[in-house]
């Protein structure tokens, strides 16, 4: 039985592991923090909707594949009332028209996931580890992958790695002696802040509306105490590019309130009473996003051997295809989901496991492009003098 290492427990390391248990893999699931989705994957309630813009984009075209498909995925593993509720959501500003959607508990999909694989295959899970760096073990005939913690200790080793961790996927990747340089891998830190509250009254919408920001009037689950209130009503997430804080604060709590009043002037009033009397609460996080915002997903390159494959190609190589370029065998990632993961961690999760079998990856080929790892260090190794 193949075995395979997944540093990261959100939603997209969850993807990872269920879709490799479906295919009979053994499973290692490393995270630093004190269980799964913890980070970023511990939002309150998200929306999954359509992707929606003017002409077809890479990332729009994803996400059309991406929400059919989580939505099967919660109405399969997850009861409605105890992690998410089916809704629709008015598009107020760009693009503005009512779109189906639902609100979702990321958390609650990440541990059914974790429990779906449980049932199907060996799933060992080691909280409190968090990855320093990894190691390259690898024989001709063998890949090999240690995962250390900063004592330089083996907290895990596997023939195939898959990186899931977020901005932490970029430090694992461009340590020092790591397999990839920081310019070929330019992912960025993002700081989401949302503002909640109880409601204990009638919401102030019919349905969830969307305008620089989500206001959802009311969401109910069993699933959110005791960390939070189970009938609430929200407003973010903030997107503050560059910051890898997750400190909630009242600068970000004021542009919720301010983003609110062009949705509804009486909930963003209702926000800064709420705030007054201190009553109001915060969440926040760090995502992670690309410098082209297109997730990354699939082998990691081998920047090194792809400058030699560039230099022995010359003046030919603007020839020299993405798919040429050498890989780190056994070594993956998916990441760079942005705000965005709730949409696209499923499927990108299921690429993501044909790839590591030889599968038919059963996307078209320019998305493939648009998705690869290697897709920055590719352009740069071009772009070399001959």
């Amino acid at each position: 039985m193949p075995s395979a290492l997944v540093i990261g427990a959100g939603l997209a390391g969850a993807a990872s592991c269920v879709a490799l248990a479906r295919r009979g893999w053994q499973l290692t699931l490393l995270d630093a923090a004190d269980g799964p989705s913890l980070g970023a994957s511990a939002l309150p309630v998200g929306m999954l909707s359509p992707h929606v813009t003017r002409a077809p984009t890479p990332l729009s075209r994803l996400c059309a594949l991406g929400v059919s498909d989580m939505r099967d995925q919660l109405e399969r593993l997850v009861p409605p009332g105890r992690g998410w509720q089916p809704c629709e959501v008015d598009n107020l500003g760009h693009d503005p028209g009512r779109w189906p959607a639902a609100l979702v508990r990321p958390s609650a999909l990440v541990e059914a996931w974790l429990d779906e694989c449980r049932r199907r295959t060996t799933l060992t899970t080691r909280w409190q580890s968090p990855v320093d760096r990894l190691v390259n073990r690898s024989t001709p005939d063998q890949p090999l992958w240690q995962a250390l913690n900063a004592e330089g200790l083996v907290l895990a080793e596997a023939p195939v790695v898959v990186i899931a961790a977020a901005f932490g996927s970029h430090a694992l990747l461009t340590h020092e002696n790591s397999p990839m340089a920081p310019e070929a891998l330019p992912l960025r830190p993002v700081k989401g802040q949302m503002s909640l509250a109880a409601l204990q009254s009638e919401p102030l919408a019919e349905r969830p509306q969307r305008n620089n920001g989500v206001f959802v009037p009311v969401y109910e689950d069993a699933g959110l105490p005791p960390q939070w209130p189970a009938r609430i009503w929200a407003m973010g997430s903030t997107y503050e590019r560059g910051d890898n804080s997750s400190h909630v604060n009242a600068a970000a709590h004021e542009r919720n309130a301010h983003s609110l009043e062009s949705i509804s002037p009486a909930a963003a009033l209702r926000q800064r009473e709420t705030a007054a009397r201190g009553e109001l609460l915060g969440w926040a996080q760090v995502r992670c996003a690309s410098l082209d915002r297109v997730p990354m997903v699939g082998a990691v390159p081998h920047v090194q051997d792809l400058q030699a494959l560039m230099q022995q190609a010359g003046a030919r190589r603007g020839r020299v295809p993405m798919a040429d370029t050498p890989r780190w065998p056994g070594l993956f990632m998916l990441g760079a989901l942005g705000s965005r993961g709730l949409t696209l961690a499923h499927a990108m999760g299921e690429l993501l496991a044909r790839l590591i079998e030889g599968e038919d990856p059963n996307l078209e080929a320019d998305l493939l492009r648009a998705l690869d790892p290697a897709r920055f260090a590719w352009k740069q190794a071009r772009r070399q003098p001959a």
